[in-house]
């Protein structure tokens, strides 16, 4: 299940990542706003490439940035394409990524590690 979530992942990211690109190049933005839409999904790229849990987990706290200005974006324009394929691929992403850590912390957990209810 975890390397489903993880494929699922990463096709959510690239295209979140795509949708952000085309946006800002279809709305000509400078390059200031650029850094600011783009920069946040990037910074997690190396995590991600070595498998680390923690840069998903923080991924996953990046996505909600990226939801808020998509759910006001598609307020301010509903019948904006791109908008609701930004807004399918976070909310696809950031369930992805959540479930992938969950999912693989799970099975990297060692058996005979768990802690005892008593407290010892």
């Amino acid at each position: 299940m975890s390397t489903r979530a993880r494929i699922l992942t990463w096709l959510a990211w690239v295209v979140l990542l795509s949708q952000q690109v085309i946006d800002a190049w279809s709305l000509q933005l400078p390059w200031v706003i650029w850094l600011f839409k783009v920069l946040p999904l990037l910074l997690f790229l190396p995590g991600m490439l070595r498998d680390n849990l923690r840069s998903y987990i923080w991924l996953c706290f990046i996505c909600l940035g990226y939801f808020m200005a998509l759910v006001e974006r598609l307020f301010a324009q509903p019948g904006s394409v791109l908008a609701m394929v930004g807004m399918v691929a976070v909310v696809v992403l950031f369930t992805a990524a959540m479930l992938y850590v969950r999912w693989r912390a799970q099975e990297l957990r060692v058996p005979g590690d768990q802690k005892l209810d008593s407290g010892e």
